[in-house]
């Protein structure tokens, strides 16, 4: 059996600011009823910045292995290509990354117009936030 990576030459990758390890593009934000559709592409054997998601997002591996830590660095979970999750807002800190090769998974983020995402250092202190109204400042600034 043949296997194929996800052709990801074609998307417009961005960075988020200086964090490291992680490349978004963000597809669609449907404004009434706060979803915001994205791609994001997290480092192989790497791990993003710590943070904790404050609204539900689903999502779908496309490329790699998911990667999901504890707050400390320990593996928690691993997601293989093709898996459909449902996460539910924790106050759970984690990281996320990719195994073997870069993983590419599809979000969708089922938010409000709040805070999506809390940003935090290795203390656990909120060090940024990511709100419905950055994404879609993130999404005007992709062209």
């Amino acid at each position: 059996m043949t296997h194929y990576n996800f052709d990801d030459t074609h998307i417009n990758w961005k960075n988020l600011g200086d964090f490291e390890h992680l490349q978004y593009s963000i597809l669609d934000i449907d404004e009434d009823n706060c979803i915001i559709d994205a791609l994001f592409k997290f480092s192989a054997h790497q791990q993003i910045v710590l943070h904790r998601h404050k609204a539900l997002n689903k999502t779908l591996v496309l490329q790699g292995e998911h990667r999901l830590y504890e707050a400390d660095g320990k593996l928690k979970e691993t997601r293989a290509t093709g898996s459909y999750t449902t996460s539910l807002p924790s106050d759970e800190p984690h990281r996320e990354g990719g195994g073997d090769v870069d993983v590419i998974i599809f979000f969708s983020i089922r938010g409000n117009d709040g805070v999506l995402y809390e940003i935090l250092d290795d203390d656990l202190n909120i060090i940024a936030t990511l709100g419905f109204q950055d994404f879609i400042n993130l999404y005007k600034n992709l062209t």
